[in-house]
């Protein structure tokens, strides 16, 4: 009996990212959980590894996880992954490991591929402390209210969001925040159009408008 679920990270968008322990866990377990089966296949199918797929995603969580714990808690072994990065980052799969937690069945978090650090540790920014306001609703009033509340924290806040609100969040930044605040937008972090762009918010506005940049990113304002 040898249950036990690791939290496996994946590349954000370059595949050599991933770590040889990732690897050797991926091999090793009798079946992996993912968010979409088409990303995971691209992935094992990339490293060639073959292994029995379980979806859990926002949509099925509550009753996936009951079904996928029980065939942990029977003595399988388990990894889970998301689309990319560190899984249960703003990612599904809390109710599962909260499960296994109460259960006394091993978690194992392997250290790997994220967007946040290596956003942070080129920003240029004093990283020493910093703000994680994650990802803000998508609702244009909901997330105007969220960055007023963010403007009263003076420290380094860190915001990321879905590529087609890169122009939307940069523009709420310029009028809330204003256009001569520090930022450093990290975009597509790994990828060959990686790019970090210093600056104020006017300026990295008219990048992103001039440039259409449309993309994964992570978005550093430094509110001190």
């Amino acid at each position: 009996m040898t249950s036990k679920l690791y939290l496996v990270p994946t590349p954000i968008g370059n595949y050599k990212d991933i770590t040889i322990r990732a690897l050797e866990v991926l091999n090793d377990v009798d079946f992996i959980i993912c968010e979409e089966f088409k990303e995971a296949r691209r992935l094992l199918s990339h490293f060639k590894i073959e292994k029995p797929l379980v979806s859990l995603n926002e949509h099925n969580e509550k009753e996936a996880s009951e079904e996928i714990f029980q065939n942990i808690k029977s003595g399988k072994t388990a990894a889970i992954i998301s689309d990319c990065g560190t899984p249960l980052f703003s990612d599904p799969g809390l109710p599962l490991v909260q499960m296994c937690i109460d259960s006394n069945i091993d978690i194992i978090s392997l250290p790997g591929a994220n967007s946040l650090l290596p956003a942070l540790v080129a920003s240029g920014f004093d990283i020493s402390k910093f703000y994680y306001a994650g990802w803000l609703s998508p609702k244009k009033d909901l997330r105007k209210k969220e960055l007023i509340k963010l403007k009263a924290k003076k420290e380094l806040i860190v915001i990321m969001e879905t590529p087609y609100r890169l122009k939307l969040i940069l523009t709420d930044v310029e009028r809330i925040f204003g256009g001569d605040i520090n930022i450093c937008l990290a975009y597509n972090l790994t990828l060959p159009t990686e790019k970090l762009y210093r600056g104020t918010a006017s300026e990295i506005l008219s990048i992103a408008k001039r440039e259409n940049l449309k993309g994964e990113f992570v978005l550093i304002i430094n509110n001190k």
